[in-house]
């Protein structure tokens, strides 16, 4: 069976940046839909995981109300090859896949709440996201199948960034943001103040 291999890299945009590359994909590319995302990041709290350490990236998501298990596995940083791994579950049941990573024993993590409007543009999948009330980023991203094809696409995703103006986090700034946002924007779950419903009640899940 043939892997998927997700090359991507990000980086950050002002608000007047934001609603540049917002037009200017909208009028040059293709919008393929608006995304409203709900998630927990398991892997900050896990053992040898982390932010800066970690290799697998454990989360639950629901993207406009379907819930996904999502697990990447590789170094995450300003830019990723990473492995990628989803199952979709039944919509509406994103309270049961919270109680069931407690059972499995996951337990605690992260937060977030990100609206993106997700374009294609050369082949490229640019993700604009807006952390609500705090700050903007872009993702551009290629899904490969194949070793040999991660530095094509990681070449192409370069070329086509840099004639629109965009940088990249490197690692290091990209880890400080991700702290920023754990301080300032994200939210801490903790299962052991779960209750029956949560997620239904507070975000409609």
């Amino acid at each position: 069976m043939a892997k998927n291999f997700e090359i991507e890299l990000r980086g950050p945009l002002s608000s007047d940046a934001f609603n540049r590359l917002n037009d200017f994909l909208s009028k040059n590319g293709v919008l393929k839909e608006k995304r409203n995302r709900i998630l927990i990041d398991y892997s900050t709290f896990l053992p040898d995981q982390g932010i800066k350490e970690r290799t697998k990236d454990i989360r639950l998501r629901v993207t406009n109300k379907k819930p996904e298990i999502i697990i990447k596995v590789g170094n995450w940083g300003g830019s990723d090859h990473r492995e990628e791994l989803s199952v979709f579950a039944e919509e509406g049941s994103f309270d049961t896949l919270v109680k069931s990573f407690h059972v499995l024993g996951y337990s605690k993590g992260v937060l977030c709440v990100r609206n993106s409007s997700i374009y294609t543009y050369k082949d490229i999948e640019f993700a604009v996201v807006e952390v609500p009330g705090h700050s903007y980023y872009f993702e551009a991203e290629k899904i490969v199948n194949s070793e040999p094809e991660k530095e094509e696409a990681l070449h192409d995703i370069h070329a086509v960034c840099a004639e629109l103006g965009l940088h990249f986090f490197d690692d290091a700034n990209f880890f400080t943001y991700i702290e920023t946002l754990n301080k300032e924007a994200n939210e801490i779950f903790d299962f052991k103040n779960y209750t029956e419903g949560y997620f239904k009640a507070r975000f409609d899940l």
